[in-house]
């Protein structure tokens, strides 16, 4: 599974992305609002191994990388949710190396996998769950359309301390008319 996009490729890992994926992953600064930040090399390699395999399975994450389409360089990468029994929602999250920060690579990597999961998988919903320290974060959902729709006060239980969650979400009918 791949998309394109004008300057990236979005596709599947590989046991030969471990070094470039514990690089930009490893950086606890950079991924502090990142859920996964490894500690070794062979973390990185065990989490490729069991990996889940088949893309668009409801209830499964499927971690693709973002690479430069040019030079293969790993940038990044987007995690994608299938949620909801009926698997017609996703849920996206995403991890850019500091080096590629405020490049408008997370923007056009999430517009790619978003265009892909509305137009050929013909999702109905696609949601974002940002801690809202991540303001960040919270301008890139803002800037590629998303709305945020809720705003849970101390309700994960998340690093030793209760933490906020903010969720975005957009519809493929609004994805549609931004087109």
């Amino acid at each position: 599974m791949k998309v394109y996009t004008e300057r990236l490729m979005l596709r599947e890992m590989t046991p030969e992305d471990g070094e470039s994926i514990f690089r930009y992953r490893s950086d606890a600064d950079t991924n502090r609002f990142q859920s996964w930040i490894p500690e070794s090399s062979g973390e990185v390699e065990q989490f490729i191994k069991n990996h889940i395999k088949d893309f668009n399975v409801p209830g499964t994450w499927f971690q693709l990388l973002i690479a430069d389409k040019d030079s293969s360089s790993v940038i990044g990468d987007i995690g994608v949710h299938f949620t909801g029994s009926d698997g017609q929602q996703a849920e996206l999250g995403i991890t850019v190396g500091k080096e590629y920060h405020h490049k408008g690579y997370a923007t056009e990597a999430l517009k790619g996998i978003i265009g892909y999961l509305f137009r050929d998988l013909r999702k109905h919903r696609i949601t974002a769950s940002v801690d809202p320290r991540n303001a960040a974060s919270m301008k890139l959902m803002e800037r590629i359309g998303f709305r945020k729709e809720a705003h849970f006060i101390k309700s994960l239980f998340w690093k030793d301390e209760w933490a906020d969650d903010v969720i975005y979400a957009i519809l493929r009918e609004e994805w549609e008319t931004m087109q």
